[in-house]
């Protein structure tokens, strides 16, 4: 059924072309016979030969419709709305630009051109709404407020407050994969939409896959943490699809979003925290605020720990509590993999992190002893 819709399109545009083509085309070629230029016989050749060309591509164009339909159905409606608008705009200016080329002398080609031009038009028109459309819908939201501002006595401090507030916190994957982003945005402590953009999610995914155990074990948890986050109706969360192929880097991609949005980064990378802030752009680390919000563990206090691996430096060894914070042990490397209690010499709080120094306890009373 749909091969032969193809094909009886193919034959309609086949008669037109045939009575708008064919008789110059018999002129030029030096056939004078009456016959040849009845618009009857034209409209016959040119639906035969369209017919027979719509039977050979049939398959063809089907297949290409059922890819195209495919794509369509997985984009968002924005996607589909901006879309289809910047191509009609762009199809109106290729109809406005081809009034001249109708009255091209050269036949044929006063055919074609329009048509050439209608395509380039609508294909352009077409990329710069989708590629573009957060831009434009910035644009319209910032015109419609204006707008609605017009007169109204308060226009002055709504501006300001505008200034101040950041509808998309924009998630990185090292946050995603922390997890406490979940427990925050379910307080109500984070304003607007989490954001999450696609080329994120296609890292995590990345991750997921990895052959190394503890990045593929990562990966998943940042996944399980994404789709709890999109069930839980307390937190708002969206999908970015969008993506910046001039850009490799996923860090550089989430601050040109975070720019055209005009978001907030939201992330634990340190590296990521520092070039945002050089390049002016908000960042929400979640380290800086599980830092002001943990007491500061002062020297003295005992804990007990396991240590896992070797320090740099003294013989130290390294553990970690639970909440990830790393505790450095001197001497630590003569008690690996065993509960080992230690007493708290030292913390250092920065924004990659809390750091607390410690020495076995036993040696600590060792001292007292002597003194």
């Amino acid at each position: 059924m749909q091969k032969r819709i193809v094909s009886l399109i193919f034959g309609l545009i086949g008669i037109g072309v045939g009575m708008a083509v064919m008789p110059p085309f018999w002129l030029a070629i030096g056939f004078n016979n009456t016959w040849l230029t009845s618009p009857l016989i034209n409209a016959i050749i040119g639906a035969i030969i369209f017919l027979i060309l719509g039977e050979m591509a049939s398959g063809w164009i089907l297949k290409q419709l059922k890819r195209a339909e495919t794509f369509l159905t997985k984009q968002s409606p924005s996607y589909l709305l901006f879309g289809s608008i910047s191509t009609i705009i762009g199809l109106v200016l290729a109809a406005i630009l081809s009034l001249p080329l109708y009255s091209l002398p050269i036949p044929g080609l006063n055919v074609i051109l329009p048509i050439v031009l209608m395509l380039i038009f609508g294909y352009l028109g077409f990329r710069v709404g989708t590629t573009r459309r957060e831009e434009w819908r910035k644009l319209l939201t910032i015109r419609r407020r204006n707008s609605e501002e017009d007169g109204n006595a308060e226009k002055v401090l709504e501006r300001r407050a505008d200034e101040n507030y950041r509808k998309y916190k924009i998630l990185d994957t090292s946050v995603i994969i922390d997890g406490r982003v979940q427990a925050i945005a379910k307080t109500g402590f984070i304003e607007g939409t989490l954001l999450v953009p696609n080329f994120v999610l296609h890292e995590l995914q990345l991750i997921s896959d990895s052959a190394d155990s503890v990045k593929r074990s990562r990966g998943r948890r940042g996944l399980d943490i994404l789709n709890a986050m999109q069930e839980d109706p307390d937190i708002n969360i969206e999908m970015y699809d969008g993506d910046f192929e001039d850009l490799t880097e996923v860090d550089g991609k989430l601050i040109k979003l975070a720019k055209l949005l005009d978001g907030v980064v939201v992330t634990n990378d340190f590296n990521l925290n520092k070039v945002s802030q050089f390049q002016n752009v908000p960042v929400f680390n979640i380290n800086e605020l599980a830092n002001a919000l943990k007491p500061e563990m002062l020297p003295g206090e005992g804990m007990r720990v396991t240590v896992i691996k070797s320090g740099t430096e003294r013989q130290q060894g390294v553990a970690y509590l639970e909440d990830g914070t790393m505790v450095v042990v001197e001497d630590g490397q003569y008690y690996m993999n065993k509960p080992l209690d230690v007493v708290v010499t030292s913390a250092l709080q920065t924004a990659a992190g809390r750091m607390i120094f410690a020495k076995p306890a036993h040696q600590q009373k060792s001292l007292k002893g002597k003194d």
